[in-house]
């Protein structure tokens, strides 16, 4: 769109300071961000299977060995804390769209498997409309460009304009997505990355997940910027 575009543009001409700490930036940064200010982003150790924080990286959890999620492996690029909190609600709620191809760039460099096809949660019409664009679908594009996917935007939609998720338990998340998704064709890979800006229950990817086992699909992977407990989540 235009206004990305332009925002691109313009925030390329002027953005001469680390967004984290507003000093100046060097000519070497990573991400757009000072060198001095990667420390904000550290790489803890996590659960492969939920994401979630650990003492140390394993594949599975305890609680992924007694219930596991209906993916098998998810990439993220830390919790819901500052700075990755700011960049998601910069980019959600006040349209900095030039925050979504740093935070892929993040994101893509965790994966060392890419899915051959990615997508992403899709937001209902309604609230698309009054929004103007859907926040993960933004990442998605720009991380299947990071890692040479094919990118498919429409393999689901969204049929019923769901209550926000926020303060929902995650009993009541389920029940609000029961039925709130379609699958609009059959994939034809068995291996598929689903796209979100944060995970915290992970309710929606799993409704999600539920549609590609149904038709076959063999190894789900979710890609999000934050995975992060639901007592941690975003408001």
């Amino acid at each position: 769109m235009v206004s990305d575009w332009l925002q691109k543009v313009m925030q390329s001409w002027l953005n001469t300071q680390c967004p984290v700490c507003r000093l100046p930036l060097g000519n070497q940064h990573a991400y757009g961000v000072c060198d001095a200010c990667q420390i904000w982003y550290p790489q803890l150790p996590r659960c492969q299977r939920c994401g979630l924080t650990t003492i140390q990286p394993v594949e599975e959890c305890g609680q992924c060995l007694s219930d596991p999620p209906l993916w098998q492996r998810i990439y993220c690029v830390g919790d819901y804390h500052f700075p990755l909190s700011t960049s998601i609600h910069q980019l959600k709620h006040q349209r900095q769209f030039w925050q979504a191809a740093p935070l892929a760039q993040r994101l893509a460099a965790q994966v060392n498997d890419p899915a051959p096809v990615i997508t992403c949660v899709p937001l209902h019409w309604k609230r698309r409309l009054i929004r103007g664009f859907n926040q993960s679908e933004l990442i998605a594009q720009q991380v299947a460009i990071e890692l040479n996917s094919d990118y498919q935007p429409l393999l689901f939609s969204r049929k019923r304009n769901t209550k926000t998720q926020q303060s929902l338990t995650k009993s009541q998340r389920q029940r609000n997505l029961a039925n709130a998704f379609n699958l609009n064709h059959t994939p034809t890979t068995p291996h598929i990355a689903i796209v979100d800006d944060v995970v915290t229950t992970g309710s929606t990817v799993q409704h999600l997940c539920q549609l590609l086992l149904e038709v076959g699909v063999e190894r789900i992977d979710i890609y999000c910027i934050c995975r992060t407990p639901q007592a941690n989540e975003p408001m």
